[in-house]
């Protein structure tokens, strides 16, 4: 069990909603944390056949005058459940932790998610903070930062798997589409996409398929918290920007099991996309995490110049760029210099593989694993 971040509001009055894909370990921390509370897992058939057949019976679940946590595990398999968690919170006060790892069920009955009566806390692959000096920088590029991904013995399969039996099954569980065949192609054709800005209509024609169906897919990737788009920054833009969405899928393990690879690929290529989802995903786990409020994007103009993450929110306002790269070049510094000349008052990091912290005017240069070490304090 690693010492995760992620601090919930445990001795307070309000019920909690836990969102965060599968295998980031959810599970594995309400058991640490409440471990002498109900705990109703709805992957348990015979709970989730009593529940969805009737939602009532959650009531019997619970003894009398019971005080303390009511765990529900994958609430969105049972969307119901909500109007009598609603119900028994009012008329009993009592306390639930939901879990999901979907939020699509929930949002297509038009349930509100209690209606603001619970607050809203996410669970991320693991970062560098949790794991501390076991971390392996090789390691995490090639295979993510899912817990089971970091420990296994043989993590390719475990990511074969988990791809084959959660983003694949459970698209189908579902019934989130009939086509599972054009399903499994977008997925491929989605993982081109890793890192870069989206063109639904390309991708659409690729797959032969409608612009409509293709936009759908996306937000199936979405409302299972499997992949996410990020917007271009254009605050007080002063030159023409692209106005397309930026993808990504959550963790760089999860897009390298995706990502078709033969001879003509370039490893370099794919080791860029995946350096750049590794960032990203411990900024998110980061900003949530401290709940520092940065809103991220990307910049990049109708020139290509392109800053890679753009964090914008009460703290101030900084850029990271991106390179996989040991060695600094001067060209490697154009982005954040025009992205500063725009923004002066943005803080400025470029984020390389090499060992040594380097300062170029009011830019930053930093060894990857030493940013990642260095998050909090950067964006505190």
């Amino acid at each position: 069990m690693y010492n995760r971040i992620l601090k919930l509001p445990l001795d307070g009055k309000d019920s909690i909603f836990l969102f965060g894909p599968r295998g980031t370990g959810k599970t594995s921390w309400i058991k640490a944390h409440l471990h002498d509370n109900i705990y109703i897992d709805l992957l348990d058939f015979s709970l989730y056949s009593m529940l969805s057949a009737d939602p009532s019976r959650l009531s019997n679940l619970i003894p009398p005058s019971y005080t303390g946590w009511i765990v529900i595990d994958e609430v969105q398999r049972v969307p119901e459940l909500l109007n009598e968690v609603h119900r028994l919170i009012e008329g009993k006060k009592y306390r639930f932790l939901l879990t999901g790892s979907s939020a699509r069920s929930l949002k297509k009955l038009g349930t509100n998610l209690l209606a603001g009566r619970a607050l809203r806390y996410t669970m991320h692959p693991l970062v560098v903070q949790e794991i501390g000096a076991a971390f392996n920088f090789e390691h995490a590029l090639t295979y993510g930062m899912l817990p089971a991904a970091v420990e296994h013995q043989d993590p390719r399969k475990y990511l074969e798997t988990y791809v084959q039996t959660y983003v694949r099954e459970e698209v189908l569980q579902e019934g989130l589409t009939r086509n599972v065949g054009s399903f499994n192609r977008f997925l491929e054709i989605a993982s081109f996409s890793q890192g870069n800005t989206l063109n639904v209509s390309e991708i659409a024609r690729e797959l032969g398929l409608s612009r409509s169906v293709v936009s759908g897919y996306f937000d199936i990737l979405d409302d299972l918290l499997i992949a996410l788009r990020i917007m271009p920054f254009a605050q007080r833009a002063k030159r023409k920007l692209v106005a397309h969405q930026k993808f990504f899928f959550f963790d760089t393990g999860v897009f390298r099991a995706l990502r078709p690879t033969g001879p003509l690929d370039s490893p370099e290529e794919i080791d860029g996309a995946g350096l750049e989802t590794l960032f990203f995903q411990s900024l998110r786990a980061i900003n949530d995490y401290y709940n520092l409020g940065y809103s991220i994007h990307f910049w990049r103009t109708h020139t290509g110049t392109e800053i890679d993450f753009v964090l914008y929110g009460p703290r101030g306002l900084h850029a990271f760029e991106i390179k996989r790269s040991n060695k600094l070049q001067n060209k490697m510094l154009k982005g954040l210099q025009e992205f500063g000349s725009d923004y002066p008052e943005a803080k400025k990091y470029l984020i390389y593989t090499g060992k040594h912290t380097e300062y170029h005017g009011d830019i930053t240069a930093l060894p990857f694993v030493d940013a990642l070490m260095q998050l909090p304090q950067l964006l505190g």
